[in-house]
């Protein structure tokens, strides 16, 4: 596990060096941008909801491909007191508890919203700060991870950093890597790849693409260390590891009809394997689609890092480590998406699940089928208006589980923009499976603000 940290560590120092050397390479001038955001937000503090006036700067800076966003934000409300007006910040905001470096790093790295350096897909892509989709190779292993989980209680500051060979005139290699928490280096992922093939002027096969990947969770308990000490469990000594590797081919690439074909072989804490193939692309350009055949050894658990491992990422280690708590299965997964109008209306819907019944467990997640959407509508199409909103649902055991919050992690952002000034509402729900006895398994984050651009 500290070779993998040593690894990332010299990745983020490569990064460090390389980036500035390219990013004289602009696309545009400099810019800032600066926006006042104030508004109402509500936090679950000691089981109750607790809300809070928000005053928050929000600076853009970009320069060509590079851009930094910060987001420094004051939650405090007027509590009366002798005086009628005494003044209260919100102190989880900016005193750590316990006082730590790794807890230090934590609070105030966050007020760097991002730092970004191109786009996903270019020959080098960066960027800090919080991370709401990171896949690796064909997302297997790890697809739509996400650090943004426990806003706005807590934000996580991580980094995601890809760099492909053809930078350097080399188009053989390349690799891409994610860091969850830069403050905690907890969950960490990377893949290498390489085209053997590339320079063979057979059409179709001289594309395909060979990849090995390594993803691993250094401190499961790193949110719930309680929750580890009731369980009997040495918090420090919870770790997990899933390897792999995978290829994929592009069979059709053109503007009416895309398609490739992709596969799997990976294994969790070299105990459990798993494997895929797969299939997928674009139709006319805005009809995106897939679909997979899952065969799953005992104990398996595919896309072990997805868009909600961090709730369930201590329900997981405990189904790998307790052994023989899912039997092989055969599963499968389809996904079917649209983007109109240059991405400015997107919607995607995916489910996985088993074919049949994986055990007699009604408490086993395993057993039912898992949905993930989202949609997403630009201020272009209604004007003054853009919305979106992010649907992440396991334990779908019937039509009305589709629907029930159980389980669920559910996000959502209304805007309404008139001028300089936007208002939006801001709702969040997620189910907590580690909720203790009498405590509340709902944790309801809603808000509205207002917001000005500056300049």
């Amino acid at each position: 596990m500290n070779r993998i940290v040593k690894v990332f560590g010299t990745v983020l120092i490569l990064m460090l060096v390389v980036l500035p050397v390219f990013s004289a390479e602009t696309e545009k001038p400099f810019d800032m941008g600066m926006s006042l955001v104030i508004g109402t937000q509500s936090f679950n503090e000691n089981g109750q909801t607790v809300t809070y006036q928000k005053l928050s700067f929000n600076p853009d800076i970009s320069f060509g491909k590079v851009g930094i966003g910060l987001n420094i934000t004051l939650h405090y409300n007027f509590t009366g007191g002798a005086n009628g007006n005494e003044f209260e910040i919100r102190k989880a905001d900016w005193v750590p508890d316990p006082v730590t470096f790794q807890n230090i790093l934590g609070l105030y790295l966050p007020l760097i919203r991002y730092v970004r350096y191109g786009e996903k897909g270019d020959p080098i892509y960066a960027k800090f700060g919080q991370i709401d989709d990171a896949t690796l190779g064909n997302g297997f292993i790890m697809g739509n991870y996400s650090n943004t989980l426990f806003l706005p209680e807590q934000r996580i500051f991580g980094l995601s950093f890809d760099m492909d060979g053809s930078l350097f005139n080399f188009p053989y290699v390349g690799f891409e890597s994610v860091v969850g928490n830069l403050a905690l280096f907890d969950v960490i992922g990377m893949r290498f790849y390489v085209r053997p093939l590339l320079f063979l002027s057979v059409p179709i096969i001289k594309n395909i693409e060979f990849g090995t990947t390594i993803a691993a969770d250094t401190n499961v308990f790193a949110h719930e260390p309680d929750y580890a000490t009731s369980l009997g469990i040495n918090a420090e000594e919870a770790k997990i590891t899933a390897y792999g590797m995978d290829f994929r081919l592009p069979l059709l690439s053109n503007p009416v009809v895309s398609l490739a074909t992709f596969g799997d072989i990976a294994s969790i804490q070299g105990k459990s394997v798993g494997g895929m193939l797969g299939f997928g692309g674009k139709l006319i350009s805005f009809f995106t689609y897939g679909a997979q055949l899952r065969m799953l050894g005992q104990d398996f658990i595919p896309v072990y890092f997805d868009a909600s491992y961090d709730l369930f990422r201590t329900l997981k280690y405990q189904l790998i480590e307790a052994g023989g708590s899912i039997p092989p299965f055969v599963g499968w997964f389809a996904s079917l998406g649209t983007s109109f109008l240059d991405d400015k209306i997107i919607f995607n819907v995916s489910l996985d699940g088993p074919f049949g019944v994986v055990d007699n467990d009604p408490n086993n997640y395993m057993n039912y089928p898992h949905l993930r959407g989202i949609f997403e509508i630009a201020e272009d199409i209604l004007p003054g208006f853009s919305f979106d909103a992010s649907y992440d649902k396991k334990m779908i055991a019937s039509f009305s589980d589709l629907i029930s919050p159980e389980d669920a992690v559910i996000q959502a952002r209304l805007n309404y923009k008139t001028g300089p000034a936007m208002i939006s509402f801001i709702y969040k729900i997620k189910y907590v499976p580690n909720a203790g006895s009498g405590e509340n398994p709902w944790e309801i984050t809603s808000g509205l603000e207002s917001s000005i651009q500056l300049f």
